[in-house]
């Protein structure tokens, strides 16, 4: 979709690097927590390139910041999500699951806690601000939820370590996986973390003041051009790759954490009680009847991401749905996400995938598919 005939209304809003991207070549954008996010740059497979080769440039801003402060704002965080956040240590950053009642996911944020009570939640697309501040009403605990003027780029891929340090210092390189510093680059107010949505080596620069938003990009660009900076746009190839979860694609508000297999975010020992505490011991108990697998398509090389949910088969039955998929040119195969019945999930099983035009072959793999141990982002 070329700019020139995307329809940009004031209803939807635009990031603080929103005319940066389309001087950048922006040609395309999708809405994600009614803001604009930028798509497309030209090639997905260059993009692709780009990330695992160079580094990229990302708009991230759509990543909204949920900040939960106040005295009791860590037993309301903890309220919130089945995650045990006791050990949560200010500078970290943890990845958590928000249930409700029955134990579905109504998002997957990566939470910052920025003091002993002031959380900043990295959200998914939905709509958390809304039910935190409606838990709060009712929670009997003291403390102020909004959405602060916070925006995040990415800078993502094997070169970004070395922006980073020409940005600020070498000893930026010290920074752990999944901890952050409050910096300043010229005077420009940013929370600056190791985390990212590309299984790479990758930064997340948090801007503190949307009127700086042109200049923080320009900046990142000078400095990193000269090191094979590209602007880019998050990989759907990378992230399937590495097996990350995209909420409203691999899960919704019917899913639950047991059929993802992230078991670990899940402490229903704890002494905390949290919302879908009890539904969740039930799940654990009886079982789940469906898990989500990896899969190999036996097909020609898909021209680009499904766009609707295709149906998986075994004996001219229905056992689950691709949930996404797409060629890797690095694996030079057809791969997937796929949410199937527990009796088929087993490595090895062989199903059928109903695509668009015709029903292919498919076989249960080992997820991620590349890089299991996510050593190029840990490391």
């Amino acid at each position: 979709m070329q700019t020139q005939q995307f329809g940009f209304g004031t209803q939807i809003r635009k990031s603080p690097f929103f005319d940066a991207t389309i001087r950048a070549g922006a040609m395309g954008f999708s809405v994600y927590n009614h803001m604009y996010i930028p798509r497309d740059f030209g090639s997905p497979e260059e993009n692709y390139w780009n990330l695992v080769n160079r580094a990229i440039l990302c708009d991230v801003s759509v990543q909204r910041q949920v900040e939960v402060s106040g005295p009791d704002a860590a037993r309301f965080m903890q309220l919130l999500t089945p995650r045990n956040l006791e050990n949560l240590s200010v500078g970290q950053c943890k990845y958590i699951l928000i249930t409700n009642a029955q134990g579905g996911i109504l998002n997957d944020p990566v939470l910052l806690k920025l003091a002993e009570n002031h959380f900043w939640m990295s959200i998914a697309d939905t709509d958390v601000l809304l039910w935190a501040q409606g838990v709060a009403v009712h929670s009997g605990l003291e403390v102020t939820i909004c959405e602060p003027d916070v925006s995040p780029l990415q800078l993502q891929g094997p070169k970004s370590g070395q922006i980073m340090a020409a940005l600020f210092g070498e000893s930026i390189q010290d920074l752990r996986y999944y901890w952050f510093r409050e910096l300043q680059l010229d005077g420009i107010p940013l929370v600056v973390a190791r985390t990212g949505w590309s299984s790479e080596l990758g930064y997340e620069l948090y801007l503190k003041d949307g009127s700086l938003g042109d200049a923080l990009w320009e900046k990142i660009i000078a400095t990193g051009k000269p090191l094979g900076l590209k602007t880019g746009h998050t990989s759907t190839i990378r992230r399937i790759e590495g097996a990350m979860t995209s909420y409203h694609a691999d899960a919704d508000i019917h899913t639950n954490p047991y059929e993802l297999g992230l078991d670990r975010l899940v402490d229903l020992d704890m002494a905390a009680d949290y919302i879908g505490k009890a539904a969740l011991k039930k799940i654990r108990q009886t079982g789940v009847a469906r898990r989500q697998v990896g899969m190999v398509l036996d097909a020609a090389p898909l021209d680009g991401p499904n766009t609707t949910f295709w149906a998986v088969g075994k004996n001219h039955h229905i056992v689950g749905k691709v949930t996404s998929a797409v060629y890797s040119p690095r694996l030079e195969k057809n791969i997937a996400l796929a949410m199937v019945a527990t009796e088929h999930a087993a490595l090895g099983s062989e199903l059928t995938v109903a695509m668009p035009s015709t029903t292919v072959a498919a076989r249960v793999v080992e997820k991620p598919f590349f890089d299991p141990k996510k050593q190029l982002a840990s490391a």
